[in-house]
């Protein structure tokens, strides 16, 4: 990281501009702009506040604000389904995770005896629906019309109880994964190992090692060894829950790519080892860069934002103001007594930006600071990109632009290191 005398520049109005500004490899960053960082920050050429994002910035195939007809599945929001036996904690999953319910209140909650859709409307990047489905549902009841429930789904979850012989589940699961399969081959499946919380680590990798052969074995089986079952061990009493949902949440992202190679970027260019774009309310990552998750700094990071949140809620709003505590003021930074700081900026009103860096390496915060601003318009044209091409006739299924080479077909042209992910994904 270079030391700067003068942070300076007008916010560029492309890609290019990000990865012209921010030093890749070890090119210099160009800094020769007049306008101070202060006067960028404070509403020089860059007025978008991320937290005037425009509201459609939605992602996925279905972007509809309200409920349809079923039948009409291309205009819904992504759908997630959520099954499993009776009483293996689905809506103790959904309630903890997007309810912000306390996970000892799920003891009181009753059984699930029918389908219950949930909007979820956290953020412009996080909305679909959750379905949770009762344990006792028959798929060959006439009354369940397997085209019209899995036709349009963008994921399945199953929830299987560890705690329990898992046996019927797993019949459950090959009966489900496979009515699903056959209607739309596109869900990404998921199985949930849930309530580990009560089990030994030996255990935990012994049960997950049983389930998932077993699985697998059954779906080979039948016929259906192209399905593929991702697995993740969970609990409502820690943040493994939030985890393993903030992967099935970025499965149904198409900008996933675009934007995990812009986080490599700015760590790679502000000296930060992680960083993660959360969705403040839910507490899941919508992205992260491409070194691997630790669940000790995926902890660190949501308590920051509860603490964050907290304390926002006490001093940082005022009478005049709305009510949200969260807005494009908010910052925080901590430094722990390992010589590791955590840093935390606003993205948009939804959304936050929480990297882990060395002490030492924040003797730069300038350049940190500038570089953040380049990411957060970057974030910006991203998804005015997508959305440029929402309705064009060159979309793929999920709805973002076909790319051929390293220009985008029916649009501008942006930058190749972010095309080329694009492409090879």
């Amino acid at each position: 990281m270079e030391c700067l005398t003068d942070i300076a520049c007008e916010v560029g109005e492309s890609v290019d501009r990000l990865l012209g500004y921010v030093h890749i490899a070890n090119n210099p960053i160009n800094f020769d702009c007049p306008q101070s960082y202060q006067d960028e920050e404070e509403g020089g050429a860059f007025d978008g506040h991320a937290s005037s994002f425009p509201k459609d910035f939605g992602y996925g195939a279905f972007d509809g604000e309200h409920d349809v007809n079923l039948s009409s599945s291309g205009e819904q929001k992504p759908r997630i389904l959520l099954m499993g036996l009776r009483r293996s904690g689905k809506s103790s999953i959904q309630k903890v995770v997007f309810h912000k319910m306390s996970p000892n209140e799920t003891l009181f909650l009753e059984s699930t005896n029918k389908i219950v859709k949930d909007d979820i409307n956290n953020s412009s990047f996080v909305q679909f629906q959750i379905w949770d489905f009762p344990g006792q549902i028959d798929f060959f009841d006439s009354s369940f019309d397997s085209d019209m429930i899995f036709g349009g789904c963008g994921a399945l979850v199953f929830v299987i109880d560890a705690q329990d012989d898992y046996m019927e589940a797993l019949n459950k699961l090959n009966l489900t994964v496979t009515k699903a399969y056959k209607v739309n081959p596109n869900i990404k499946f998921e199985v949930f190992i849930h309530k580990v919380d009560g089990l030994g680590d030996d255990f935990k990798m012994e049960s997950q090692r049983d389930i998932h052969q077993r699985a697998t074995d059954d779906l080979a089986d039948s016929g259906y060894d192209q399905i593929h079952l991702s697995f993740h061990l969970t609990s409502i009493y820690d943040h493994s829950i939030f985890e393993a949902f903030s992967k099935v949440v970025q499965k149904l992202i198409p900008q996933l790519p675009a934007l995990e190679n812009l986080l490599n970027i700015l760590n790679t260019n502000s000296a930060i080892e992680k960083s993660f774009l959360f969705d403040v309310v839910s507490k899941i990552y919508i992205a992260t860069d491409s070194t691997p998750v630790d669940m000790q700094s995926y902890e660190l990071c949501c308590d920051m934002i509860d603490v964050v949140i907290d304390v926002s809620w006490i001093y940082g709003v005022k009478e005049e103001q709305d009510p949200a505590a969260f807005d494009e003021q908010s910052s925080s930074l901590i430094k722990l007594n390992n010589g590791t700081v955590l840093y935390l900026r606003e993205v948009n009103k939804f959304l936050a930006l929480v990297c882990i860096l060395r002490e030492d390496n924040f003797d730069h915060k300038g350049i940190i600071d500038y570089n953040f601003l380049c990411f957060r318009e970057a974030i910006q044209q991203v998804f005015e990109l997508r959305n440029k091409c929402q309705g064009n006739p060159l979309t793929n299924s999920a709805g973002s632009p076909i790319v051929n080479g390293n220009n985008i077909i029916g649009d501008r042209h942006i930058s190749p290191t972010l095309t080329d992910e694009l492409a090879s994904k």
